[in-house]
């Protein structure tokens, strides 16, 4: 027994002696810079450490927790081994895990304020024209692929941009996103020039931004005035984590600072780079504007405005213009009151520029929150790590954007009538109907970015120009550099594809000489989503985004005989269109050879077709649809020529800009062109053959769709299905007049 209590003894001495190495080894690194403990994570917030003495600090406190364990495990032993009724005093408090020095330690790290889960975060975001608004995409799919957390982004931007980003959005329909669009023009030279002075435009800037990289000092003005709180980026930004982690921040700004910022990790503004370099006053290496928070209501107080024209003006008078558009001018007012500035750690704005210190910013892939590509040469830039970076950023470029249509579960998102009623539409569907996949994909939501490239045509006042309509999928993208040197003219073009294909396409227009030098190329990419293709809402896409009066819908694998563009606009001016509803018919042909020497005149298309080298389009497989032509009429004729409309007629038409809209319900293979020219019938347009003008179809491998139709009786029973609904519709809204495309049915 006297053995027993003095192993117990032992253990309780050698408890103790742990017990007081242990709090000596925490008082010693609760010394250390930053005040942070070894045995517990790190306060959120705090930038982590891993040097060398920590490490060995760590390693003997994990050693002797291990040595502690051992001991503990054979108290308990000894306890159990017991028999006199003594008490079990060895299992006091440890195996409880005692509250006391857990709470001592959590009261050290201090007080980090959390988002909560629905609390809405404001975003800002600068974006002009059309590379930015393409930039733009890419940072907000890294937002919302992390975020949990609804949005609000504020846009300010110029008429292009406000295009773009307002379909993008209404089409993509994210859950528990809200956009609000500002207008940038106003801001550049204020509203009234002589009762309102300009707010940027009087700054000159020498930055590759131009005046919208001055955009960012106008959002105290800019934003509404109830907005409290915002997070500014750039354009430029991918985010590695969730936004709600920097909107945490706001919580840590002292009563007097207003601005979080990161410290500029280049030597601009330490000056000296090379000879003459004479930099704006910056506090040490000044700050970088890529990632702002700014606390609004906090800076209209200070009368912001005021603050930062007053410094602009001073340094102006030596300085000349910026040099880096914003940066330059918070960077003035900063040094001239530094209590301003909350610095921000460096995570939250890693800057990937030549020269940087980025690489002091992380050790490990966790240590990334966002990742700047603030240098003109973007993915090309000079960085040790760049391969890493550059792949993420692929990763959110190419990322299936309907994927983050994401509801955040918990949380009450604001009414939105179109989503409602496209959500009260699909539960209408019956899903054991036979054509429920045509029907779903009526109704699929397909995101939408229009303007996909540089498109500089600005639309003529001359009442007869007009504009190329056809749409296409990556399969035909081979025709576009043919098409583009047979038609001189703007044309606009919808693009069926994902959003990796949209990079290649990209990559390939970028690359190509014959495109990249086309400024009168509208590129709308519709996005991939269901499995039939959309033909019609492609064709609605490229006509409703056309700037003509007049528009030729064609399909991408037909070209245009040379000088039709002209030919086009003077037959319009001849024939009186203006004053007329007439559909102009452009004679389509076909070729089966993939080399084709291609006639320069209507005379040698007739000699090629009596060689049998052309033949009039689909002779040999659906007459019907362009016989009503009358390609014998045609081979002599001088003058245009009436014809009449005739069942399963779809020929390719000049017609105005605000004709009909194709139906939409005909997806994949059949009737999506007959439709349109049966309503065109219907609305009583003159169907008028041009004599001079002709088309010629080029080969190429069937569509998946017409495979679809000429395999499956149930795809073809379903079109028949769509045709009959198709027809009562037109019997409702054109009355009697649409009779006679049902008794045409019938007889057929």
């Amino acid at each position: 027994m006297l053995r027993s209590w003095r192993v117990k003894l032992k253990l309780l001495l050698a408890t103790v002696t742990l017990a007081v190495l242990l709090s000596w080894l925490y008082l010693f690194v609760g010394s250390l810079e930053y005040g942070r403990f070894l045995l517990l994570p790190p306060c959120l917030g705090e930038q982590p450490r891993r040097d060398v003495e920590r490490e060995a600090l760590a390693s003997r406190v994990r050693r002797v927790e291990e040595e502690n364990q051992q001991l503990r495990l054979q108290l308990s032993q000894v306890q159990v081994e017991g028999s006199d009724g003594s008490p079990q005093w060895g299992a006091s408090a440890e195996d409880g895990d005692p509250p006391g020095g857990e709470r001592s330690n959590r009261t050290a790290c201090p007080k980090q304020r959390t988002v909560h889960k629905c609390e809405l975060l404001h975003v800002a975001i600068v974006c002009a024209g059309h590379n930015a608004s393409r930039d733009v995409v890419t940072l907000v799919k890294s937002i919302l692929f992390h975020r949990k957390n609804p949005l609000h982004f504020h846009f300010i931007t110029d008429s292009v941009a406000h295009q773009i980003l307002q379909t993008l959005f209404q089409s993509w329909m994210v859950p528990s996103v809200h956009v609000s669009f500002y207008n940038a023009d106003d801001l550049k030279a204020g509203t009234s020039p002589r009762l309102c002075p300009p707010e940027v435009s009087w700054i000159p800037n020498k930055h590759y931004s131009g005046i919208y990289g001055l955009m960012k000092l106008t959002l105290t003005k800019a934003l509404p005035s109830n907005l409290s709180k915002v997070i500014v980026l750039d354009t430029d930004i991918t985010f590695a984590t969730d936004i709600a982690e920097l909107w945490a921040v706001f919580g840590k700004f002292s009563d007097k600072q207003v601005i979080g910022l990161v410290e500029n990790q280049s030597d601009w503004y330490l000056g000296n780079l090379w000879k003459n370099h004479k930099p704006w006053p910056a506090l040490g290496r000044g700050f970088n504007t890529g990632v702002i928070l700014l606390l609004l209501d906090r800076l209209r107080r200070l009368g912001w405005e005021q603050m930062w024209r007053l410094t602009a003006e001073r340094e102006l008078m030596s300085m000349l213009s910026t040099s880096l558009a914003d940066q330059d001018i918070f960077n003035a007012v900063i040094k001239q009151d530094p209590a301003l500035v909350y610095r921000l750690p460096c995570f939250w704005n890693v800057q990937l520029s030549d020269h940087t210190r980025s690489e002091q910013c992380y050790t490990e892939v966790s240590d990334l929150k966002v990742i700047h590509w603030n240098s003109p040469k973007k993915l090309r830039v000079k960085n040790k790590h760049v391969e890493f970076f550059r792949n993420l950023y692929l990763t959110f470029l190419e990322y299936d954007g309907n994927l983050l249509r994401r509801e955040l579960f918990g949380c009450a998102s604001l009414p939105s009538p179109p989503s409602d009623q496209l959500q009260q539409a699909l539960e209408e569907l019956d899903e054991d109907d036979p054509c429920y996949d045509f029907r779903r994909q009526h109704l699929t939501q397909h995101r939408i970015h229009l303007f996909f490239l540089q498109y500089e045509f600005l639309a003529l006042p001359n009442p007869t120009d007009v504009t190329l309509v056809a749409q296409l999928s990556m399969d035909r993208l081979q025709m576009l550099e043919a098409i583009c040197k047979h038609w001189a003219g703007p044309i606009s073009l919808a693009l069926y594809m994902s959003d990796a294909e949209a990079q290649q396409f990209l990559r390939y227009a970028q690359a190509s000489e014959v495109l990249s030098a086309r400024r009168n190329v509208a590129y709308h990419i519709v996005y991939k989503e269901g499995q039939f293709y959309p033909i019609n809402l492609l064709r609605n896409v490229a006509l409703a985004n056309t700037q003509t009066p007049y528009v030729f819908l064609t399909d991408i694998d037909f070209l245009p005989m040379y000088g039709l563009y002209d030919y086009l606009r003077n037959s319009i001016q001849q024939l009186e269109l203006p004053q007329r509803k007439a559909a102009l018919i452009v004679p389509a042909f076909e070729t089966l050879h993939y080399r084709l020497t291609f006639p320069k005149s209507k005379a040698e298309l007739l000699s090629m077709l009596d060689m049998g080298s052309l033949y009039t389009f689909r002779y040999h497989v659906w007459p019907k649809g362009h016989a009503p032509t009358d390609y014998a009429k045609w081979r002599t004729a001088t003058m245009p020529y009436r014809v009449a409309w005739q069942p399963d007629f779809e020929p390719y038409v000049v017609v105005r800009r605000d004709c009909p809209k194709y139906d939409q319900r005909f997806v994949g293979f059949g009737w999506n062109k007959v439709s349109h020219i049966m309503e065109l019938d219907a609305q009583e347009y003159e169907l008028l053959v041009l004599p001079n003008a002709f088309m010629i179809h080029m080969p190429h491998a069937p569509s998946f769709d017409i495979s679809k139709f000429r395999l499956s009786a149930g795809y073809r029973g379903c079109l028949q299905t769509l045709r009959e609904e198709f027809h009562q519709d037109l019997s409702r809204r054109y009355g009697a007049a649409a009779l006679k495309y049902l008794t045409a049915e019938r007889s057929l």
